[in-house]
């Protein structure tokens, strides 16, 4: 089978095809479509390596992450690359752990593979790494850091929105003494939901006791550490915001194991909305960060630069995502 047939089948000439297959737009959707499904429908293996020697490109997308084992990242993931496959695109995954070492390890993988264009949806990336694909002319596109610039997108999640949300729900509950338990410090994502909450609890004029607020590490096991020292502290809190949704599911399970229950005794909200948040006991209250519009927005910001003319890079975009509020059974009433 070969790319005559494909343009057959579709009804278009063989240089629509192989602009199809390169990603090209000046292809309009429908004729892309009608394309693929003529590849679907040939079983044609377009050969990947004559694809990038003709039009430049690997098609291949570098996509950083934080922690693999977050189900977080892997719904991020998923979602990337859905939008990927459609645009016939490859996704290289390379996954952190939140250590700045094993980040240029990541970097070198990418550059090794010739990637087209690489979303870092982690926060350790160090300014001179950004130079090594900058100098190659590879667009980029950030999660939480950076300022967009030639080459340079950005996708912000508003992460005061989100945990305003969920103090005002807290407080429209009668809570008034709500504790925190942010993420590792040294990462920029935790800082700023840290400084969300400060901000937030100033704004409803909240005690923000200093016994109420905790580090975790962003995993379950932190969580649970972090809950048992407030509950050691002798400040027992009418509610729990987590930073995201592992730190609250290990919130609960050490307010258990001391003998309170959720909602009853303590109200517990996270952050992201996990699938298996649904699934608690009880379910979680959270806040929603929607992985496919972030995804879409860090996909079309390549695509953005890699369509655009010339040899300059093009001013990086910068879309903002609002985060939704998302209610279940793990937020109830205080009790007075």
């Amino acid at each position: 089978m070969n790319i005559k047939a494909v343009a057959k089948r579709a009804k278009v000439s063989t240089a629509t095809v192989s602009r199809t297959i390169n990603g090209s737009a000046k292809v309009n959707p429908e004729t892309a479509e009608r394309v693929r499904k003529a590849i679907e429908e040939l079983n044609f293996y377009p050969d990947t390596n004559a694809r990038a020697l003709g039009s430049g490109r690997s098609g291949l997308y570098g996509l950083i992450i934080s922690d693999i084992t977050n189900p977080f990242f892997p719904e991020l993931v998923k979602s990337f690359e859905d939008i990927a496959v459609l645009h016939g695109q490859e996704v290289l995954i390379a996954n952190t752990n939140y250590d700045s070492e094993r980040m240029k390890i990541c970097v070198r993988r990418m550059l090794q593979r010739k990637v087209d264009g690489v979303a870092i949806m982690t926060s350790e990336m160090d300014d001179h790494l950004i130079e090594d694909f900058s100098r190659r002319h590879i667009p980029l596109v950030f999660l939480d850091t950076g300022v967009p610039s030639p080459g340079v997108g950005c996708v912000r999640i508003d992460y005061s929105a989100g945990i305003d949300m969920a103090v005002n729900h807290l407080i429209q509950l009668g809570h008034n003494r709500i504790a925190f338990i942010s993420g590792p410090m040294r990462l920029a994502s935790a800082r700023m939901r840290y400084k969300a909450f400060m901000d937030s609890a100033s704004r409803v004029r909240l005690d923000a006791n200093v016994q109420l607020i905790e580090e975790g590490n962003h995993r379950v096991d932190g969580g649970h550490a972090a809950m048992n020292r407030i509950l050691s502290s002798g400040a027992r809190p009418t509610a729990v915001l987590a930073s995201n949704d592992l730190t609250a599911i290990g919130a609960m399970g050490a307010i258990g194991e001391a003998g309170l229950s959720v909602p009853h005794d303590i109200s517990v909200v996270g952050y992201d909305d996990i699938q298996l948040s649904a699934y608690t006991m009880p379910p979680l209250t959270t806040v929603s960060l929607p992985r496919v519009q972030i995804a879409n927005a860090a996909f079309q910001s390549l695509l953005h630069a890699l369509q655009s003319k010339g040899s300059q890079p093009v001013p990086g975009t910068e879309q903002t995502i609002l985060p939704e509020f998302v209610t279940r059974k793990s937020t109830g009433p205080a009790l007075l």
